[in-house]
């Protein structure tokens, strides 16, 4: 299995090249050369398989420079329940008939991120220990991710973390999560601006080929396909629970900023899995919901980027939207580069054409917005009418797939963190007396000593900071 950019350059990569690697050379991302299909047999066999086995089969038509007992020993060692609290890694929890939740947040940052975040850590030492090099990872986090990366590298050898989170954007147990944390390979860099700014500063360090190079730089976001990859497992397992035979389909709806997590359903559904419909929900900040009602992609600056509720999908240039759109334009690398890297550069917008637009129906999306108010809304009618508490993010799925609900198919709603990283929404939506649990161990998490550095939403003093903590 060989890797192509989204943006024309054919050169053909190793999966163990493009771990390391994170953009393109000419800027775009990385995705397969064909996405393997699973036939019926296989998918039969997969029924029956545990969360650790079920990802070292999918991961191994992906991965075919690891050695297969390798690979396998990594998925075992990520996917236990010591780390993620049962043997089921996800198991569904029903909320009423034919809607039911994918529990995703059991890992040890309370958030979904976990998912992937976790394995990507022991390839990252796995394949660095191969190679006798070192890493230095440079993120951007609107909230989940920076903890759940920081907390997968922490100590690892051969690595250090660069994470760029939006000063005062994150919620209090989320910055504290992250700031709190004092190993020296963890650097947190609090960054004047919003979300975007910080993932424009991780793509231009991206592009400039001499810097990333010389400083072995390398990505932890979504962008990273093998992160991505690991998140296609948990549509399989998510769509064996919910169903007794291949026959059936399901539909999923996936609360979305980036898009990183509804495309990998989008590549579980290109393999072949039954998905009918992928539902994007969104906030306030509705990039995403716009285009697939319109076909207008247009994004927006840090002056009209909401402050939501649901922070981390406080984005508003969804950087692994080109990964699908490169497959609706029939992979045509020279087209998606004038939309992603000129259209965007100089106008801000684009839009596909009318018969581009109507394919989107054969890839099965469709989307739905959320606000403050119907956050809050939803949160206390789960909690009232199922006894079950759910995070702000959450709830905007929750909100949008029960709009969007069909008879006879059943709709997963890819749940995002634990409600305890939202405090103050869920005292609003329910009253100061409704407390949403937390692990013992994190009681005194805001309180804990902080780590970290503010600084400009400026690329060159980001890369004068890394300069000063990497010795060359």
């Amino acid at each position: 299995m060989n890797y192509i950019s989204t943006r024309g350059d054919q050169t053909e990569r190793r999966f163990c090249e493009i771990l390391l690697e994170g953009l393109a050379p000419d800027g775009g991302l990385y995705l397969p050369v064909a996405y393997p299909r699973i036939d019926a047999a296989t998918l039969a066999r997969w029924r029956g398989l545990s969360y650790p086995d079920l990802a070292f089969e999918i991961l191994s038509r992906y991965i075919d420079d690891i050695p297969a007992d390798d690979l396998r020993a990594l998925t075992r060692k990520t996917y236990t329940a010591d780390v993620f609290g049962t043997e089921a890694i996800v198991p569904l929890k029903p909320l009423e008939p034919g809607l039911c939740l994918e529990s995703l947040s059991n890992g040890p940052t309370l958030a979904f991120k976990d998912m992937a975040m976790q394995l990507l850590g022991h390839l990252f030492e796995y394949e660095l220990g191969r190679r006798g090099e070192q890493l230095n990872i440079l993120g951007a986090t609107s909230g989940d991710t920076g903890s759940a990366a920081e907390y997968a590298m922490r100590g690892k050898a051969g690595v250090r973390v660069f994470m760029l989170s939006p000063h005062g954007r994150m919620s209090p147990f989320q910055q504290a999560q992250m700031f709190s944390l004092q190993d020296e390979n963890i650097h947190n860099l609090a960054v004047e601006g919003v979300f975007d700014d910080c993932q424009d500063i991780v793509k231009a360090v991206s592009n400039d080929l001499a810097f990333k190079r010389a400083y072995r730089i390398g990505t932890v976001n979504s962008i990273n396909w093998a992160r991505l990859l690991a998140q296609v497992v948990y549509y399989f397992a998510g769509y064996f629970q919910a169903t007794t035979s291949n026959d059936e389909q399901v539909s999923f709806t996936v609360p979305s900023g980036n898009f990183g997590n509804v495309c990998a359903g989008h590549v579980a559904r290109m393999m072949g899995l039954p998905v009918k419909h992928l539902v994007v929900a969104t906030n306030e900040n509705n990039v995403l919901e716009e285009f697939f009602r319109t076909g207008t992609y247009r994004v927006r600056g840090s002056s009209e980027t909401w402050e939501t509720s649901s922070p981390s999908m406080d984005i508003s240039k969804a950087s692994n939207f080109e990964r699908f759109v490169f497959d609706l334009l029939g992979r045509d690398g020279a087209r998606t580069k004038s939309l992603f890297g000129d259209a965007l550069r100089c106008e801000g917008v684009f839009t596909v054409s009318p018969e581009e637009f109507a394919r989107i129906q054969g890839y099965g999306f469709q989307s739905g917005r959320s606000t403050h108010t119907d956050r809050l809304q939803t949160i206390r009618a789960t909690y009232e009418g199922q006894g079950v508490l759910i995070d702000t993010h959450t709830a905007d799925g929750v909100k949008v797939a029960r709009e969007l609900c069909e008879d006879g198919v059943p709709m997963i709603v890819l749940e995002t963190a634990l409600p305890a990283k939202f405090e103050t929404t869920i005292a609003e939506a329910l009253g100061p007396d409704v407390h949403a649990p937390r692990p013992a161990a994190l009681a005194d998490l805001e309180s804990r000593p902080k780590r970290f550095h503010v600084v400009p939403a400026d690329t060159a003093v980001v890369q004068q900071y890394v300069r000063d903590h990497v010795p060359l």
